[in-house]
């Protein structure tokens, strides 16, 4: 048996990958095609393994049995044609670290949300005592846990790019917060690719298992359908729910699992707005169905902070008030940050378009949005789209610039949201960054 893994990517997940693999008795090599971060080159070095960077040598990679990629890697990417080629198994972190853990994983995925109720199910599992390691796309990596530390259980927020690679995984719990368009240019702008990676969530769960789903959406809907799923299915919707699951009915959030009650006023919740009640039912139900009691549910629900970049009110300035909404990465986010909005609006917008139709924001937009200020390289699909419905749009390339634009065109008692609907990778780093950078700004005016 070839005893070889190469790791491709050496941020977080790639590292953890790489850890484990050697701890498991692989000869490892790790590749990275861009700069490794000097944390991630140290700890390489600390555990002795062999890493590149700027470059993929594609002679040693295809000496490799097993290829761990991280989830960054596009599958047109020249290197991952030559490992199909040669057929060699390719893997995400996420599936390679379950084959060595026992522990039940409750795992969330959806085009929206599911940062929030990842950590909310975290927040809520720590409270009832329960020793639960956070993975995926937040937190430490999945597969450095399994290797350094021993958790009883898993929550693992999935992106669709890591449920591509994964196969024999299983999740326990798989929570599918709701499927809208994005990434669409990873799927070959074809929808039902993306909604084919998003039900990975569900493959190889049994009658012992559970699947919790948004019964609102009618993508999730349609597809279930076509499905004959093996978990006990439990929805959660903002209107009221017959049988088993979660719904809201006169502001109160009412629960039924298998006999068992859980009832709460949503005035009560830590996170508002309907996105956010959404998120809370979600959570709750993991919580219900792994016989958290409900005290500690309720306490959960009613104490959470919150995530950084996810509408993060920041700041005051003069009567202005900045919300950081940089996670806002698709239209659907935006759409449920321009929701929640109650005071008029310069939205600073723009990035990478990832194939995004703008008609669902038009709405709300004539309704809330008296500016728009584009921070990305090519706005046009902007000013294509929001035109004619608002008539202050202005271009900007860096946040310093944005930011100033934006308090300028406010006034006391206007909000100004960044919430691009966009990928972040034309001006910043990532969507942290950009939330940084925005913060940062703030704080300088």
């Amino acid at each position: 048996m070839n005893q070889k893994a190469a790791i491709l990517g050496a941020g977080e997940s790639g590292t953890g990958a790489a850890i484990l693999a050697l701890r498991q008795g692989y000869s490892v090599f790790v590749s990275d095609s861009g700069k490794i971060r000097n944390p991630y080159k140290s700890t390489l070095d600390r555990y002795k393994i062999e890493w590149e960077e700027g470059t993929h040598s594609t002679e040693r990679i295809l000496e490799a049995g097993l290829v761990i990629k991280s989830p960054g890697i596009p599958e047109k990417a020249e290197i991952l044609k030559e490992i199909r080629e040669k057929g060699i198994p390719v893997i995400s972190e996420i599936e390679f670290a379950a084959r060595y853990t026992r522990a039940p994983k409750i795992c969330v995925t959806g085009s929206n949300g599911k940062t929030t109720t990842t950590l909310l199910i975290h927040h809520m599992l720590l409270k009832a005592g329960i020793n639960a390691g956070l993975a995926g796309n937040v937190g430490k990596s999945f597969a450095r846990q399994v290797t350094e530390e021993n958790h009883d259980v898993y929550v693992i927020e999935l992106s669709s790019f890591q449920l591509d690679d994964m196969y024999e995984f299983k999740a326990e719990v798989a929570v599918l917060m709701n499927i809208t368009p994005d990434h669409l240019d990873r799927y070959n702008y074809e929808m039902q690719n993306y909604v084919n990676s998003k039900f990975r969530i569900t493959q190889n769960q049994t009658s012992a298992d559970y699947f919790v789903y948004f019964l609102d959406d009618p993508v999730t809907i349609a597809e279930m359908a076509k499905r004959e799923l093996k978990a006990t299915c439990i929805p959660f919707s903002l209107n009221p729910v017959e049988g088993d699951g979660a719904g809201i009915k006169d502001n109160t959030l009412i629960i039924n699992i298998k006999q068992k009650k859980f009832s709460m006023s949503i005035l009560d919740l830590a996170l508002q707005g309907k996105h956010n009640a959404c998120n809370s039912m979600a959570a709750a139900i993991s919580g219900m169905v792994l016989e958290i009691r409900n005290e500690r549910i309720r306490e959960s629900l009613t104490d959470f902070q919150g995530v950084e970049h996810r509408l993060e009110r920041f700041l005051k300035v003069h009567g202005i008030e900045f919300v950081n909404d940089s996670k806002a990465t698709n239209v659907n986010s935006t759409w449920y940050a321009l929701e929640s909005m109650n005071h008029p609006v310069v939205w600073i917008a723009g990035g990478i378009d990832k194939g995004n139709d703008y008609s669902m924001l038009f709405d709300l937009v004539r309704e809330k949005v008296k500016a728009i200020v584009c921070l990305g390289i090519d706005n046009s699909k902007i000013h294509q789209a929001f035109g004619d419905i608002v008539r202050n749009i202005i271009d900007t390339t860096s946040m310093a610039e944005a930011v100033k634009s934006a308090y300028y065109l406010a006034r006391n008692g206007d909000t100004v949201l960044l919430s691009p609907a966009c990928a972040s990778f034309d001006l910043f780093e990532n969507y942290e960054d950009r939330g940084v950078q925005f913060k940062q700004e703030v704080r300088n005016l």
